[in-house]
């Protein structure tokens, strides 16, 4: 690399901390603080040790650099621009703009070279780890010598990442499987919103806790050029994960903010600005300037990561050429490969009924062995997820070719584990846990559905009917909350058939994470008078059975749908025959044309839905003159049949509601 004069280097690292304080000032929002800081820090990493090519920004070998701080996302894009990525001086001034890609936080997608959408505290940093289990677990894979041994995973934490839970978490899994290809360079200024870090983070010592962990620990100055590329090349030779604990000034420069929290969140200000530029003999005007010298030596460190980038290809193209069989595996996670005919495959199980978590696990071990990128695990329940891939083995340092992860007990860092495995795009990422326990993730899913992430999550247990473990452990709310977010998909399906649809909708969803809803107790079959029609289970929403002469419909999903029919039959018996119609994707249903909608449910047919939950989402589709039958108070300890009683949920009390309210409508038995 290039080695600029301590001159030089000045410039630049100043060229960096002002681009970033301008584009805060120009908006009149955002975070200068850790940027003018952390300048140092990052000219040393990105100038003489991450590998990347501006001109590919995705490049299979490059390193992975995650800003986990995301509060200081001027900096990343200002070393975005800087080193040649599609970045302009323009993304710079419209910074946190409506409709720009240089959002407030960085977000996925919007701008080549933002590896994760980082904001919340804490989530980045376990990105991180699941871009590093994805590393170990695909190079183990294949082989020596291969395209992916070589890179490491750098990020920027600070210290409100280090207080966040889930980086705990995170960094114990991260430990324990030694993860020695990820190094985090911690911005340790010592301040937070509310003042310094003293008022709530002074009786810890942060690097006796990763050493605990089992992480590799070393301290350096922020300024220190020389110093911070020694603690990297030392943590580079190191095979456990590394923290470097890099002390900084927050909001360097600036003449009475500088080391304060006034520094944090808000701009300097058009005088206080000045007066750093001022300091560190910048020029007060013109704002976002480059200068020439600057733009050269730049332009100099690309070009030499570009030939660093030349001499990987030539490596992997040897690679490939001995190694076939090998290649041909790599090309199926580079493109997260899935056979066309997935539903077909696993629809060929055939037919069943039972415990859905017992029929997702069957569907789950048909796909392992033809969608290689699948992998996961579950927060220390595989026993009751159901979710082993038989023969796959388990993820371990001394295993890390296998496939089956153990989390622990820790699914506040498995949700985000996941999401670094597919942001890295080598993986189809699943993991699980009880529906109840849903809420530990939920920052991480509502991030991947954001993102646009292929995860899937296996959430069992899904209703009171678990039982006897109490109103602790049985959702209820559940299923509403979760449906409520943006962007992801919940799928309860009732059988094999359903079960089957649903997995083959997560192995090819790729704009989205998806939600298989499963339950503890086996649930009676399902009678399909005209079978079982994939194509229109895939759309959400169909029809099961539509007798002679119905008089209403009954929309329901997973154990509520063989309920919902065996409450039917009572009811047609008496003269009232109804439809059933199982919505398994409320989301996905809602994404048909109007005439698939009419198709299911019939204008000016009355309409009514079953639940084992708090139902408010079923309104929209059953009208305010429809009935909901949910549950809207927490559940029991007790057996099944037990609660199924008192909560309303046998045939004969499903059927005396539906009977109720079609009598409030003026429907009468014919």
């Amino acid at each position: 690399m290039p080695i600029p004069s301590p001159t030089l280097a000045e410039r630049a690292v100043n060229t960096i901390r002002f681009l970033a304080a301008d584009a805060v000032q120009t908006a009149g929002s955002g975070h200068p603080g850790l940027p003018m800081g952390a300048a140092d820090l990052a000219f040393v990493l990105w100038t003489r040790h991450l590998r990347f090519d501006p001109d590919d920004p995705r490049w299979l070998g490059r390193d992975r650099f995650l800003l986990s701080a995301g509060h200081g996302s001027a900096l990343l894009y200002a070393l975005l621009h800087l080193h040649g990525f599609d970045c302009t001086l323009e993304d710079l001034r419209r910074f946190r703009q409506l409709g720009a890609r240089t959002a407030g936080h960085p977000e996925f997608g919007h701008l080549p070279g933002v590896e994760i959408t980082s904001g919340p505290l804490g989530q980045g940093f376990a990105n991180g780890v699941g871009f590093a289990v994805g590393q170990a677990m695909l190079s183990a894979r294949l082989g020596k010598g291969n395209p992916v041994a070589g890179h490491h995973v750098y990020a920027l934490v600070s210290d409100g990442d280090l207080m966040e839970g889930v980086a705990s978490e995170a960094a114990s899994f991260a430990g324990h499987h030694r993860l020695g290809r990820l190094i985090y360079l911690y911005d340790d200024n010592g301040i937070t919103i509310d003042g310094p870090t003293s008022i709530t983070f002074a009786g810890e010592d942060v690097g006796r806790r990763f050493e605990a962990y089992g992480w590799h620990v070393q301290a350096v100055e922020g300024r220190d050029h020389e110093g911070i590329h020694r603690a990297i090349e030392a943590a580079k030779a190191d095979p456990r994960p590394s923290l470097v604990r890099v002390k900084t000034v927050i909001g360097y420069g600036a003449p009475r903010k500088a080391g304060t929290s006034a520094a944090h969140g808000a701009p300097l200000g058009d005088e206080e600005l000045a007066g750093a530029k001022r300091a560190l003999g910048w020029p007060e005007e013109p704002r976002f300037l480059v200068p020439d010298d600057v733009a050269a030596f730049f332009g100099a460190v690309v070009a030499e990561k570009q030939v660093q980038r030349r001499a990987w290809q030539e490596a992997a193209d040897r690679w490939r050429a001995a190694s076939p069989i090998e290649s041909a595996l790599l090309d199926t996670h580079l493109t997260r490969w899935v056979p066309q005919r997935i539903l077909e495959r696993l629809l060929e199980a055939g037919p069943g009924a039972d415990a859905t978590r017992k029929l997702s696990s069957a569907a789950l071990n048909r796909a392992a062995p033809i969608v290689p990128s699948l992998v996961g695990g579950s927060a220390d329940l595989a026993e009751s997820n159901l979710t082993d891939v038989k023969g796959g083995g388990g993820f371990s340092a001394a295993t890390p070719e296998g496939r089956n992860l153990h989390f622990g007990i820790r699914e506040h860092a498995m949700g985000a584990i996941a999401n670094g495995l597919a942001y890295d795009g080598l993986f189809i990422p699943y993991v699980a846990t009880f529906l109840q326990f849903a809420d530990y993730m939920r920052p991480a899913v509502r991030l991947a559905a954001l993102a646009r992430l292929q995860a899937i999550y296996i959430w069992t247990h899904d209703s009171i009917f678990l039982g006897e473990d109490g109103p602790t452990h049985q959702p209820v709310e559940h299923l509403s909350a979760l449906r409520c977010i943006p962007n992801l998909h919940v799928v309860r399906p009732v059988d094999a058939e359903e079960v089957a649809v649903g997995w083959a909708h997560a192995l090819t969803r790729r704009d989205g994470p998806t939600a298989l809803i499963l339950t503890r107790q086996k649930l009676a079959p399902v009678e399909r008078p005209g079978g079982f029609d994939a194509a229109a289970a895939q759309r959400g929403g169909y029809v099961v059975r539509a007798p002679a002469g119905e008089r209403f419909a009954v929309l329901a999903t997973g154990s509520e749908v063989p309920l919902v029919q065996a409450a039917l039959a009572l009811l047609e018996a008496r003269g009232l025959p109804g439809r059933l119609v199982s919505v398994p994707c409320l989301a996905c249903f809602a994404a048909q044309p109007a005439d698939w909608h009419a198709a299911v449910l019939p204008p000016g047919l009355p309409r009514a839905a079953v639940e084992a939950a708090t139902g408010v989402e079923w309104w929209r589709l059953v009208g305010s003159d429809g009935l909901v039958i949910g549950i809207d108070r927490f559940g029991a300890s007790g057996p099944e049949k037990a609660l199924a009683e008192a909560y309303g949920f046998t045939p004969p009390q499903v059927a005396e509601r539906l009977a109720g309210w079609l009598a409030g409508r003026g429907v009468r038995p014919a």
